[in-house]
């Protein structure tokens, strides 16, 4: 081990003084030259373009942007692409003065690099202006140009190469550094296609006629599953891992992660369910527990509930599997809700029931077809038991709300029409209470001596 290590050592320090003499050899013999002279006053001149133009010629441009009416994914594009006309400038001057330059022979190489590097990062701008916007994104961006600025320099190959050494070997397996970053980024582009083409495919599939909602929602997880399987296995077998020989351990670890992970199984099997029996779907209004909204989003773990005052429920989809789910929409939207009224023993009943079908029928979000209906449900100990009877199509547009302006037209109809609101009434019987005759006696003794 420690002639390894010495032998190691003496290596790595040989190629150190290597690189050293030549990086010696290469300031005396370039960076102290003309050309170097003249390539790095063209970048110079490139970078006060640039500079002047960001500060002068930016704020009109972009005043002039936001002035173009045009929806918002446009108008956000078109300042981006503003943003890179200091950057389109000082690539133009940079050319023109290497051009220039070459012909009065001059070999401006530094000045043709920071070119190709500037010319490749608007190129990638450019690009990224079209894709959609994530957070991952801007990362992206920046690994390509890395990798573009590598290549044009010409570091790419040796950084490979250096990333390649780095590794360990088990048996004829062998694992490097390389192989891991070449698999991660096979996954992520496979990843990207697999979400792309899902994305496509619901597209395609909202404007066939006969395809449900959950119908999408199916078929984009299922495909994003296969995808995500076959991004793994393809990542995999990059790195050069044989599926045979992990055969085993994959089982037993599958086993424990089975064990662990159940209620995440459970509720990833749940919601394929859910969506085949088609029992919920975006857009149905539901109540489970204390939640009461309409379905925003299916997910592989959960359900997304919004409410109507903006809060969000995030439902298991074992919970909608195995408990009570009141679906409002479930094969029709239209559903009924009673509204009780009491009225007083000395009111008009048949006036009253007249009165509360008005109210309803003058509510433009209570249907007429099925229409309201009022009904004597008894006699209270204190009032004439009502009830009017509406039937809505739009619950997710809220239930409470319809109800009360259908009790504020009736109040006001009751009130206009001299209906009245009954009193609690009780009567009260004393069978006895000590000193209560002795106190009646003198009470009454003392209204006979009055004048």
């Amino acid at each position: 081990m420690e002639n390894i290590d010495q032998e190691t050592i003496s290596e790595f320090a040989g190629t150190a003084e290597t690189w050293l003499e030549r990086l010696l050899v290469w300031g005396r013999e370039e960076f102290l030259s003309l050309d170097m002279a003249a390539a790095l006053g063209a970048i110079a001149l490139a970078a006060a373009i640039f500079w002047a133009a960001r500060k002068w010629a930016l704020p009109p441009l972009e005043a002039a942007v936001g002035k173009i009416r045009a929806g918002y994914w446009v108008h956000l594009r078109l300042q981006r692409l503003a943003e890179l006309v200091p950057a389109l400038a000082a690539l133009l001057v940079l050319g023109t003065v290497n051009a220039g330059l070459q012909q009065t022979g001059f070999s401006p190489d530094i000045s043709r690099i920071a070119a190709k590097l500037l010319t490749a990062w608007i190129i990638i701008k450019i690009v990224v202006l079209i894709l959609k916007d994530s957070a991952w994104t801007p990362v992206l961006a920046g690994f390509v140009w890395g990798v573009t600025a590598l290549a044009i320099v010409g570091w790419l190959d040796p950084l490979m190469g250096v990333m390649d050494q780095v590794g360990f070997s088990i048996g004829e397996f062998r694992l490097s550094l390389l192989g891991i970053v070449q698999a991660a980024l096979l996954f992520a582009v496979l990843m990207w296609v697999a979400a792309l083409i899902a994305r496509v495919l619901e597209n395609r599939l909202g404007r066939l006629a006969g395809i449900t909602p959950s119908a999408r929602v199916l078929v984009g997880k299922i495909i994003h599953i296969l995808f995500l399987v076959f991004a793994g296995m393809v990542a995999l077998t990059s790195v050069g891992i044989d599926f045979t020989a992990i055969a085993v351990f994959s089982g037993a670890v599958g086993v424990g992660i089975g064990f662990g992970l159940q209620k995440v199984v459970s509720n990833l099997i749940s919601g394929i369910i859910l969506l085949l029996d088609r029992s919920i779907k975006p857009g149905d209004v539901i109540e489970i527990g204390d939640a009461y909204g309409w379905i925003e989003k299916l997910g592989a773990r959960y359900v997304a509930i919004i409410t109507r005052d903006g809060k969000e429920f995030l439902i298991p989809n074992e919970d909608l599997i195995t408990q009570q789910v009141i679906n409002w929409s479930y094969t029709d939207k239209v559903v009924r809700f009673k509204i009780g009224v009491g009225i007083s023993y000395r009111s008009d009943v048949r006036k009253a029931m007249d009165l509360m079908l008005e109210a309803a029928n003058g509510i433009d979000r209570i249907l007429k077809d099925p229409p309201p209906a009022v009904r004597l449900v008894g006699f209270g100990d204190s009032s004439v038991d009502l009830e009017l009877r509406i039937w809505l199509k739009d619950p997710e547009s809220g239930t409470v709300n319809a109800m009360s302006d259908a009790r504020l037209r009736i109040w006001d109809l009751f009130h206009e029409n001299g209906i009245e609101f009954p009193f609690p009434q009780r009567d009260l019987h004393i069978v006895s209470a000590e000193g209560l005759e002795t106190i009646m006696q003198r009470a009454r003794q003392g209204g006979a001596e009055t004048p």
